[in-house]
Formats: C-alpha cells, sequence, structure tokens
C-alpha cells in the first residue's frame, strides 16, 4: 500500500520548488486558459451573434462579471467550512465543463444557462487552487515568493493563450480551413471545455501528490494563506487568517445541490439586468451598514484602520470600473475600429490582442517591477502602499489616454493603428503592476481578528461592484455610437477615454495626496 505523504514532508522539500507546485500551475493554467477564454469571448458574441445592442450587452457582461467575483467569495467560505480545497476545486471544473459543453452544443440558444453553470463554477475553482500552493510552504519559508511567481506564470501563459485562442477561433481569423463556418462559435466555447478537463484530469492524476493538503475540514484550527489582489494577474502578498474548520457529509450534499439549485436564479439576473441593479443596490448599503456596526465594537484605533481598509475598498471599485473595460467597451472598438498589423509585419486578430496583450506583458515585465521596489527598499526610498495605488492609478490613466490617442493614428475609414492600442496596453500593465501587493493581504493586515472574514468578504463585493460600474461605463460609452458610421464611432469611443483616463488620473492625485492621512490611519501596518 502506498504511503501517504505528509505535510511536514511536503513542505521541507529539498530545491527551489517542491514537486506539487507543477502539477497546480498546469491545473491553475488550463483553468485560467478556460476563463479568460470565456470572458474574451462575452460581450462580441453578445453584440454579433445575439444581436443584443452594444449598452445592453455591456450591461451584461458586467452583470456575469459582478456575480463571478461575488460568487469566489461564497465558494471559498464553503471550501473553507465543508467542501475542503479538492472537492471545491473538483466540484467548481465540474461545473465549469458543464457550461462550456452546453455553449459549445449551442451558444445561441443556451448562451445564459451555459454562462451561468461557468459563474457559480469559477466561484468554487479560483480561490482555492491558490490557497492549495500556499500550503506548500511553512508559514515563513522564503522560497514561497519564487514559487508564487512560477505559479503566477501559470495564470498568465493560461491567460495569454486562452485570451487570443478562443476569439480568433469564434471569429474564423484561426483554424478556419478546418473548422466550418457555423461551427466556429461551437468550437471555440468547446475549446474552454476541453482545456478545463485537462486541468481537471492533471488534478485528478497529482492529487496523491498533495498528501493532507486541501482535504475536507476536520474541526481544527488552521492557518490559510490566500491571494487575491486588485491586478488579476500578477503577484500578489499573501493573507493570513485562522479558521476553524467543520465538516459533514449532509453539509457537502447540501452545498452540491444548493450550488445547483441557484443556477437558474443566477440565469435570471444576468439576462435581466436589472434585477442586478436592484441586487447591487440593495447588498453593497447592506454590507457597509453591517460593517459601521461592528465598528462600534472596536477602540478607536481599531477604527482607524477599518477606515483605512474601506479607503482600499473604495478606490479599487474605481480602478476595475476602468480597468474591466478591456472585456467590454474595448472589445467591441478592437473589433470595429482597429487594423491587423502589429509591428508592420505580424497581422493578428485585434479582439486576441486585446484580450492577451495585459498577460504579455505581465510575464514580461513583472520581474522587472520586483527588481525596482527591491531596489528602491535598499535605498529606503521605495514608495508606500498608498503610493504604489495611486502610481497605479496614474498609470491606468496613461493608458486610457493613449487609448485616446489612437484617433490621431487612424486612416479616413476610422481604421486605427494596433500599434498604438498595444502600448496603451503596456502603461496599463505597468498599473496593474504598481499595485498587485494590495488585496486581501492588506485587508486582513487592518482588520481585527474577528472580522476578517467580513473584511474578505468586503473586498470581494468591491472587486464585483468594480467590474459592475465596468458594465456601466462601457454602456454609457456605447450609447452614442449606436447608429454612428465607423469614423463617429471612433470619436465616441475616444472620447470616452479620455474621460476615463481623466478620471483615473484624478484618482491617483487624490490618493497621492491623502496617503499621509491614510498612513496615519493604518498605524504600525505597512
Amino acid at each position: 500500500m502506498e504511503k501517504t505523504i505528509s505535510l511536514s514532508e511536503i513542505q521541507n522539500f529539498k530545491g527551489k520548488y517542491p514537486k506539487q507546485l507543477w502539477a497546480l500551475f498546469f491545473s491553475e493554467m488550463w483553468e485560467r486558459f478556460c476563463f479568460y477564454g470565456m470572458r474574451g469571448m462575452l460581450t462580441y458574441f453578445m453584440v454579433t451573434q445575439l444581436f443584443m445592442k452594444d449598452d445592453v450587452a455591456q450591461l451584461q457582461y458586467g452583470a456575469t462579471q459582478a456575480f463571478v467575483y461575488a460568487f469566489t467569495f461564497i465558494g471559498g467560505l464553503f471550501a473553507d467550512k465543508i467542501l475542503g480545497f479538492r472537492k471545491s476545486l473538483f466540484w467548481g471544473g465540474l461545473l465549469m465543463i458543464t457550461g462550456s459543453l452546453i455553449l459549445a452544443y449551442d451558444p445561441h440558444q443556451f448562451f445564459f444557462l451555459g454562462i451561468s453553470f461557468t459563474i457559480i463554477g469559477t466561484g468554487f475553482f479560483k480561490p482555492n487552487i491558490s490557497t492549495m500552493v500556499g500550503s506548500l510552504y511553512h508559514k515563513n519559508d522564503v522560497r514561497r515568493d519564487s514559487g508564487f511567481s512560477v505559479f503566477y506564470a501559470g495564470i498568465n501563459v493560461g491567460a495569454l493563450l486562452g485570451g487570443y485562442a478562443c476569439i480568433a477561433i469564434g471569429k474564423g481569423q484561426i483554424f478556419n480551413e478546418y473548422i466550418p463556418a457555423n461551427l466556429t462559435w461551437n468550437v471555440a466555447f468547446g475549446l474552454a471545455a476541453v482545456v478545463m478537463t485537462i486541468s481537471l484530469i492533471t488534478f485528478l492524476f497529482t492529487q496523491k501528490q498533495m498528501g493532507p493538503i486541501g482535504l475536507p475540514p476536520n474541526g481544527e484550527e488552521f492557518e490559510e494563506v490566500i491571494f487575491e489582489g486588485i491586478g488579476a494577474n500578477s503577484k500578489t502578498e499573501p493573507a493570513v487568517i485562522t479558521q476553524k474548520k467543520q465538516s459533514s457529509l449532509l453539509g457537502t450534499y447540501g452545498v452540491y445541490l444548493g450550488s445547483l439549485a441557484i443556477i437558474p436564479v443566477i440565469m435570471i439576473m444576468v439576462k435581466k439586468t436589472e434585477y442586478t441593479n436592484w441586487f447591487m443596490l440593495i447588498v453593497g448599503p447592506a454590507a457597509l451598514i453591517y460593517v459601521f456596526y461592528e465598528m462600534m465594537k472596536y477602540n478607536w484605533a481599531e477604527r482607524k484602520k477599518l477606515c483605512a481598509a474601506l479607503i482600499f475598498i473604495f478606490f479599487s471599485i474605481i480602478f476595475f470600473g476602468i480597468y474591466e473595460q478591456s472585456g467590454g467597451s474595448l472589445s467591441l472598438f478592437a473589433a470595429r475600429n482597429l487594423n491587423d498589423s502589429l509591428l508592420g509585419a505580424i497581422h493578428l486578430d485585434p479582439n486576441g490582442v486585446n484580450n492577451s496583450a495585459n498577460s504579455l506583458f505581465v510575464i514580461i515585465f513583472a520581474f522587472v517591477f520586483s527588481i525596482v521596489w527591491i531596489a528602491l527598499a535598499k535605498k529606503k526610498i521605495e514608495p508606500n502602499t498608498i503610493i504604489k495605488f495611486g502610481l497605479g492609478f496614474l498609470f491606468l490613466g496613461g493608458g486610457y489616454y493613449i487609448f485616446y490617442a489612437t484617433r490621431f493614428f487612424a486612416n479616413i475609414q476610422g481604421i486605427a493603428s494596433l500599434d498604438v492600442f498595444t502600448v496603451a496596453y503596456l502603461v496599463v500593465t505597468f498599473g496593474e503592476l504598481c499595485l498587485s501587493p494590495i488585496g486581501l493581504s492588506i485587508m486582513t493586515k487592518l482588520s481585527p481578528r474577528k472580522l476578517q472574514g467580513v473584511m474578505m468578504g468586503m473586498w470581494f463585493l468591491g472587486s464585483a461592484y468594480g467590474q459592475y460600474v465596468a458594465g456601466i461605463l462601457g454602456a454609457g460609452l456605447s450609447k452614442g455610437a449606436e447608429a454612428d458610421s465607423l469614423p463617429q464611432k471612433l470619436i465616441t469611443y475616444t472620447d470616452g477615454y479620455k474621460q476615463l483616463a481623466i478620471y483615473a488620473i484624478i484618482a491617483g492625485v487624490i490618493l497621492i495626496v491623502i496617503s499621509p492621512l491614510v498612513k496615519k490611519l493604518m498605524q504600525e501596518v505597512r
């Protein structure tokens, strides 16, 4: 009988990386291929295949992404308390495969049903695999940082490949000699199902190497290491929380049945965004009232830290609202108003570039930024967390100003330069890399132990609101361009990007100006 490896044997590995890291690397890489491939297709598919108006499609895109982030928190809670990370990951993967297969069968007729499965599935899968990576290391193991660098490389390789391949196949830009024109979208959604299946099989065949990591909870206290930042693709400082797990067979099957039962509700709320509006209008204020109520139970020092946490959450909503135009208005802009020539010689699908440029630049520059921060720290001039957040906004504003500037590199037909568009993504990525350490880590550091779970929920809720705002902003940009000619659409969209650039720069300046105040609120937390 094969001996089960213990946690101490895993964590006391020799060399730079534990062997279990590579199994999780490939599982996450293929899951991110599926997620970013699907994300990159949504708005374009709704407009060109379901014949929705631009603004309606972007509102539904915002609703979809908002529920993905909301269910990420819920899925993480169920994994912590009932399922364990392995079951949660496997169940989430099955739901994502089911959703992708539904879409592959008939994406026109069953679009919202398939999307609802993937929303719930992502919620169970996304927060748990990174937690398992954190469990491979002792709490103070200096090798953890390099391990997560490898893991985030897997995220970005998957996002790069999926972001380009799925939309290019759907549009008939690649493999069109092998795929019938009437089946390109079926194959594109089917590809997401195939790679998600590969992800799940990889995990199944390697889970014995994980020892006790990710098994269902047993009632013992545990320390959990979680990674979730503003920039979805770049390395984030870990958040460590202590919880007590409880599990039961009844609870496990209750989670499975409950997650299936909620799918029709999600389907209705995404399809009819007025329901999403009511949901967001009620949940956010109610959550804030609850946090304010809980704050009253703590002393003034703890309240100041919680106020700082709420400031970070508020500005993260603004950041996401602008940043996430990539899946909405920028998707339509790329499809209609960009040429397909990069550097004058390489012909690429503009939507594929829109979906994958960020991931490519994160792969290239993440290490460079880490070296810069280390060098500045050695000279004792590294910017603090708030200043980095402000710099992130300034880069974001700069990137959107370059999106605006594409109008100056357009021909008379309203077709702009893919080169300039790609440079804009480079600058936006610099913004993401400035604020990648900000996330659950800062939430847990600023929160009393008993409120850490609540503030984690507020962080994910803030992320959901950011996606929701992105849909509203994108819809606002699209309304004026609905019946316009291509040159008019170019002007309308780029005018909108100029406004977003101004908002981002103002937010960045405000953060830098108020940084001394926020630093005082944070007290000893850095």
